[in-house]
Parts: structure tokens; sequence; C-alpha cells
């Protein structure tokens, strides 16, 4: 692996009047520090009073008190450790490493070839390891989670010179109670990796931060339905809301509570499922979710009612309100009452 000089990026020519640390001081302490990046520099000097040029000792936990962490979040690392391997498997080739934190920034998985694990060990990319704002300044995980948005730290735009040797590609995964659970990571050392690349692996990191968050509200409403639709968005694309038997929503996650204006995290109040999709003469991308999925259920069971209610978890006496409201008849000749 071809590290990068922190002083430093690939092909550029050494700026021996401008030092990093005094960059980021400069840029920082601008009355036209308005960028996003300006800020987060800004947040790491003024507000944890860092230094870009002498960054203290990584702050890695002890043995027990990483257990403590990953237990405290059992189930969901148990939902997130398939989508860790599949991601891992397309970025190891590139000599890349995966790593799941949780809201505090502390590394709880990682995932890295044995080749470059005393790299990556190194440079504190490792499970245990402190990456928050507050400890390391601008970075990958610190700022995903400051900001609560995916990002991208590109080599110089970290905070510290010792972190300009770094890409780190984030996603923010959010739980089913519409707090911040993490930050899924993708980091690179190596000199031949460019902002146009990290741009694709970047795109991967957020679709597996998705489908990890998806998998865990599923996970977290059990024997409820789960109603999905699409909003276009680019971030936070999908729409999930859990109903119960009684048709009532109990879950929503964090795209969901925006989109319909529910709260903005803890507990869902309940509510009937027809109220918060809208009038019965409204047609909304639930309401064509949850058709579509009635009709291919009914399609699947070959029209019979019970079999398809089965299946999709509710009472056939549900099953025919939710036909009714979402306008599908029933047709005597393809429907058996079973």
């Amino acid at each position: 692996m071809v590290i990068i000089p922190p002083s430093r990026k690939e092909g550029e020519k050494a700026l021996p009047d401008i030092r990093h640390e005094d960059r980021v001081a400069q840029a920082s302490h601008s009355p036209a520090a308005v960028t996003r990046l300006a800020a987060s520099w800004r947040r790491s000097m003024v507000k944890h009073g860092l230094d870009p040029g002498r960054p203290p000792q990584l702050r890695r936990l002890t043995a027990p008190e990483l257990a403590s962490r990953s237990a405290r979040l059992d189930e969901f690392l148990a939902i997130a450790r398939p989508q860790l391997d599949q991601l891992f498997q397309l970025v190891c080739p590139t000599g890349c490493n995966v790593l799941l934190t949780d809201a505090a920034g502390i590394v709880l998985e990682h995932r890295v070839n044995a080749s470059d694990a005393a790299t990556f060990r190194t440079w504190g990319l490792w499970q245990g390891t402190d990456w928050s704002e507050e400890a390391e300044g601008t970075n990958g995980i610190g700022t995903c989670l400051a900001e609560g948005r995916q990002v991208t730290i590109h080599r110089d735009e970290h905070f510290y010179a010792r972190n300009t040797g770094l890409s780190c590609m984030d996603a923010p995964i959010w739980g089913p109670d519409g707090r911040l659970l993490g930050a899924l990571d993708v980091s690179s050392a190596r000199a031949d990796h460019t902002e146009r690349w990290n741009g694709l692996i970047a795109a991967q990191v957020n679709q597996s931060a998705r489908q990890i968050e998806a998998a865990f509200f599923r996970a977290s409403f059990p024997g409820a339905r789960i109603i999905s639709a699409q909003t276009g968005e680019a971030d936070d694309a999908l729409l999930l809301v859990a109903v119960d038997k009684d048709d009532l929503a109990i879950g929503a996650n964090r795209a969901a509570r925006r989109a319909y204006g529910l709260e903005k995290e803890g507990k869902l109040r309940p509510r009937p499922a027809s109220d918060l999709f809208g009038r019965e003469d409204e047609v909304t991308g639930f309401e064509k979710a949850e058709r579509a999925a009635v009709i291919r259920a009914l399609a699947r069971a070959e029209g019979n009612v019970s079999a398809a209610a089965r299946a999709l978890g509710v009472g056939r006496a549900t099953l025919y309100r939710r036909m009714q409201r979402l306008g599908i008849s029933e047709n005597p000749g393809r429907l058996s009452q079973g």
C-alpha cells in the first residue's frame, strides 16, 4: 500500500510556505468561513479546543469498555454484520477498510484485509478507537455524526495534519426511533484513490447504510406489516411505517417522520394508518405501495384471501377492510374465501 505523505496530496507540489495547520487555522478564523468544511474546522478549534498541529494520542477504549458498548447495541450489530461483510467484499480489493461506529464515534466493528491490518491499526482505524469530532477534529466519522449527513473527507480536508493521508466516506445510520445510531465508514490511505473514485465508494456506503437501517427497522417491529414507499430524494429515500393488526401506525423511520410531520424522535404515538396516509379519495405513495403488496399476496395465493392474509400477517377480516379501502374489489370468479 502506498501512503500519501501527510503534508500533501498525490501529484501536488509541497507548499513549504503554507502548512496544513496554518491553512486550517486561517480558514477557521476567517469571517468568510461559511462552508461546511470550514464550519467543521472551526468547531474543532473553537468548540473542542483542538490544535491541528499537535493532536493528542488516539483515544482507545479498553476491552471491557468496548464490550459494554457493543452489548448495548447487540441486536443492531447482529443485523448490520452481514451488510458489513458484503460492503467489505466490494471495497477490499481496493485496499479500503470498513468501520461501523456508535453514535458517539466509537468504532464497534471493522473489516480489513490481513495485509493492510497493521497500516490501519497505526492510523487508529480499528475497533475501540474514538473518531468523534471532539477527539479527532474534522474526519469522516466524526463530521458525519456531528452533522447527521453523508460526508466524504478527502485527505487535507481533515483537521489534523497527521490524518491528511486518509480519504473517508461516511453515511449516518438512523434508528427506528428517529435517533442517530451510528456511522458507516469506508476509509482508504492509498495514493491512487482520487476524489472521483471516492465518490463511487461513497454511493455504495450510503446504500449499505440505508439497507442496515431498513433491516433494523423491520426487526424492531415483529408481527407488524411494514409499508414502504420511495420519496425520490437522494437521501433517506425509503419511507417505512410499521402498522399493527388493528391498522394502527406504531412506528416510522426518520424519513417517514419527516415526510408526515410525526414526532421527530422517540416512541411514535399510535394513530390510525388511514389518518396518517390521507383521506380515502387521496392516493398516496404509501397506499400505492400497500395496494401493490396486497395484490402481489393475492396473486401468490391464487386469489385465496385467507392464504394472502396469512402471508401478510393479518387477519382475513383486516385484509378485507384493506382491500375495500384500497379499491381492490373482490372478484368471486378469482378470489377464494379460503
